[in-house]
């Protein structure tokens, strides 16, 4: 399978390819050149994500060298479980992400993307080098993923203090191949300065650069294997195609979803949580799509204001009013997360992040109708966030043992101005 930009600029190329650029040379976001079509028969008893992830994935590696890999990346990448776990009894679900070992969904993606490049780069005269913007969650599990791996460094921008202390510690601890940078600014600045430096072939020829965001392939499609699992478990119990709602910052999951759901599996509603930064719910209530400066709010990880992937919700969904009745999106400020958190606690089903509690909110508000189940999609531990958390509930959240032994080491990160010039002399320093 071939895979082009939704910009339309750029050559057609192989998936490892894609892969391993990151962001197609015109600036666009690599696509398969046709989606492929799956059907519930096609999975026969796979149960396990690995085994899921499989057959889900094996159309768009059909002809690329990493094929006969494919098989021992799966299970490289997804050796935990994400769970679906029933609401009380609702009749809802909550579909767990936050398992692997820096306790955020990012993990399996980061993961399946390491082992891909580490396949992919066989110069060893050359290191490849990551570069990641992150508004929390996605640069640690990178961190976490490529950490270690030889010819793989990894350059993280981050948004000084607009990340939790807990998060900003695990983009720190890493040390060898893994530098952290504390951007003097925002995630948009972050994501743009990444985005830059990616599409500046002068600064590739001397340093090769790849993307380990939503917008690398490598990252996105391995997402999808959650979505297609819980769909299966779903329609094995005999229930209605799963609705899901989605915690949505750059809309990688997401896309995730929509593009399994496009595929055939019995997926159903897809809603978009977004918090206090509502382009999307601006948009899919009928206003123009208008990307502005984030603002920063208790669910960080979603403090974005121009959400990369939606050029590939459009590439999906060329027309508008379309796009518009594939998708439903709800904005949830502060207030909305905090009501969530707590609400949460008091019926007994445990501890949210403020990323989940924006999805617990929207389904507060969507409520349930017979036959219809929903999944709110759970994407980080709320240990991440105690100081936000802990306050409201008046309760302890546990530390899992992998958060945990990442906290007991040092850590360290380097102030950076948002300036493209400066990420430019870090990254050749780095070479």
């Amino acid at each position: 399978m071939n895979f082009i930009s939704t910009r339309g600029g750029s050559d057609a190329v192989s998936l490892g390819a894609a892969i391993a650029a990151g962001l197609a040379p015109d600036g666009g976001l690599y696509v398969p050149s046709s989606l492929p079509r799956v059907d519930s028969a096609d999975f026969g008893n796979a149960a396990t994500l690995a085994d899921v992830a499989l057959p889900l994935l094996s159309p768009f590696f059909s002809g690329d060298p990493l094929a006969p890999e494919l098989a021992t990346i799966c299970r490289e990448a997804f050796d935990f479980e994400t769970p679906l776990l029933p609401l009380g009894n609702s009749g809802n679900f909550l579909l767990a992400l936050f398992h692997g070992p820096t306790a955020a969904f990012k993990d399996a993606g980061a993961r399946f993307l390491a082992s891909c490049l580490q396949r992919l780069w066989t110069d060893p005269t050359r290191p490849l080098t990551i570069l990641v913007a992150t508004s929390g969650d996605t640069g640690a599990a990178v961190a976490a993923a490529f950490h270690g791996r030889p010819g793989l460094r990894v350059v993280i921008l981050y948004p000084d203090g607009r990340v939790s202390p807990r998060q900003a510690h695990q983009l720190g601890c890493f040390g060898d191949n893994v530098r952290a940078l504390a951007v003097q600014g925002s995630f948009d600045d972050c994501q743009a300065l990444a985005k830059q430096a990616l599409a500046d072939s002068e600064l590739q020829a001397r340093v090769p650069l790849s993307s380990a965001n939503s917008i690398s392939l490598g990252r996105l499609l391995p997402q999808m294997a959650w979505y297609a699992q819980a769909a299966l478990i779903q329609e094995r119990r005999g229930g209605a195609p799963l609705d899901f709602i989605v915690p949505t910052g750059n809309l990688g999951n997401a896309m995730a979803g929509a593009l399994t759901r496009a595929m055939g599996l019995p997926i159903g509603r897809i809603v978009l949580a977004s918090n206090a930064n509502d382009v999307l719910p601006q948009f899919f209530a009928g206003g123009d799509y208008q990307p502005r400066a984030s603002v920063a709010t208790l669910a960080n990880a979603m403090d974005v204001g121009a959400p990369s992937n939606f050029e590939r919700l459009r590439w999906l969904y060329p027309d508008d009013a379309r796009l518009r009745s594939a998708f439903e999106a709800i904005g949830v400020d502060d207030a909305g997360i905090r009501e969530a958190i707590v609400r949460h606690h008091a019926r007994g089903f445990g501890f949210a992040c403020p990323h989940t509690a924006t999805a617990l909110e929207a389904l507060e508000r969507l409520g349930t109708a017979p036959g219809h189940a929903w999944a709110v999609v759970a994407t980080a531990h709320p240990a991440k966030f105690e100081q936000v958390v802990e306050p409201l509930i008046r309760d302890t959240v546990p530390l899992p043992p992998a958060l945990a032994a990442l906290l007991a080491r040092p850590s360290h990160a380097e102030p950076m101005a948002a300036n493209y010039a400066d990420v430019c002399r870090r990254l050749l320093h780095e070479s």
